[in-house]
């Protein structure tokens, strides 16, 4: 369930219809999701790719505006300098586990040079966009599972649907506060004048120890939701049957999180930028302290525009909001919320699962502290 269905609202601006990303028009999301045995001592893939498309058409020929922050650079991304210099998108924001990152790259140039006999020949080469984080807590990574087929199907899976959370795609193998995490997504609403503007988040969150998850302010008032005298913090094992082990999984480093934010909203790459940075607050309301080890990325579009890739005219005229006025502020507060809602869905969403070494990393009990 989302996290709303526990009786948790954050913030104070609407969510869309659907609460995801892809309540911003045209935005689609797709996923591959791998879970199987491997030969050798209890090897396990547990892994996926998820592939977040910003519109039906021809991305690499009507681009979108785009921008990228790093909050903090332990990643390993592809095609992000590119964004930011040109500050466009030209293909789908593509998110996978570390070692895959090669893979993932490769079935996306294989996609888009299926479609576009142009690239390459006729005209330039693509940018391709890949985020990672490191799920070898419970995948075997050295295995490299994924494929370049798995990148192409999650393209061709992607649809305007409401958004499948928790431990799917690319999240299939992620943790987050020691518990299960993966992708998670959020939308919020922003009204101004006569004109009404989303924007969409969708994360993939692997980042975070038990320590930092700040459970008391979601539950503030959590001691209320149990029997007298029965107190299930701090003894959180609790929470679980007889016999499960009910530490979460610590993992080597600090984790990681991509953070996806879409928008229609007309604003210029610079104007994203500054949109970007506030998803920073929201990972920042959940508990995270921005790691050492952690790979914290921002990667932002707006699909007011579509940038031809090719144009007769010498200059392109569009729209953007006034940088003045009140509803920036309220894109940065979409922004902060959007993310932290998101964080708190893939947490929400995500089972508990075994994986390799027969390692389990169990979700976190919010029925155990919701009142709902």
């Amino acid at each position: 369930m989302k996290i709303r269905e526990y009786g948790v609202a954050i913030g104070q601006l609407p969510t869309g219809e659907k609460n995801d990303i892809t309540d911003v028009p045209d935005v689609r999301v797709g996923h591959v999701t791998i879970q199987r045995e491997l030969e050798g001592d209890q090897e396990y893939a547990c892994t996926g790719v998820t592939a977040i498309v910003p519109h039906g058409g021809s991305l690499f020929r009507e681009k979108v505006t785009a921008a990228s922050y790093v909050i903090n650079g332990f990643g390993k991304t592809t095609g992000l300098v590119q964004v930011n210099e040109l500050g466009v998108l030209e293909s789908p924001i593509m998110l996978t586990n570390t070692f895959s990152v090669p893979a993932v790259t490769q079935g996306t140039l294989e996609y888009m040079l299926a479609g576009h006999e142009e690239i390459g020949d006729m005209t330039g080469t693509i940018n391709l966009v890949v985020g990672e984080c490191n799920d070898s807590s419970l995948n075997s990574i050295r295995r490299c599972v994924v494929q370049p087929q798995d990148a192409i199907e999650a393209i061709q899976k992607a649809t305007n649907a409401p958004v499948e959370e928790g431990a799917v795609g690319a999240g299939t193998g992620m943790v987050t506060f020691g518990y299960k995490g993966g992708i998670g997504s959020s939308s919020r609403i922003v009204s101004a004048a006569d004109a009404s503007y989303t924007v969409g988040v969708l994360v993939l969150s692997n980042f975070g120890s038990k320590q930092e998850f700040l459970v008391d302010k979601l539950f503030p008032a959590r001691e209320n939701f149990f029997p007298a005298g029965e107190n299930p913090l701090p003894a959180r094992e609790n929470f679980f049957p007889a016999g499960e082990n009910p530490l979460p999984a610590e993992k080597p480093t600090d984790g990681s999180i991509i953070m996806v934010l879409a928008t229609d909203a007309p604003l210029s790459d610079r104007q994203l930028l500054r949109v970007a940075k506030r998803a920073g607050i929201g990972l920042g309301r959940t508990g995270s302290h921005f790691g050492h080890g952690s790979g914290d990325i921002v990667i932002a579009f707006s699909t007011a525009h579509k940038i031809p890739h090719k144009a007769e005219g010498i200059a392109e005229t569009r729209t953007q909001l006034r940088e003045d006025h009140a509803v920036m502020n309220q894109l940065f507060a979409a922004a902060a919320e959007a993310t932290e809602e998101a964080i708190y869905n893939s947490l929400s969403q995500a089972k508990t699962t075994t994986g390799r070494k027969g390692n389990t990393v169990y979700a976190f009990p919010f029925e155990r502290f919701s009142n709902q």
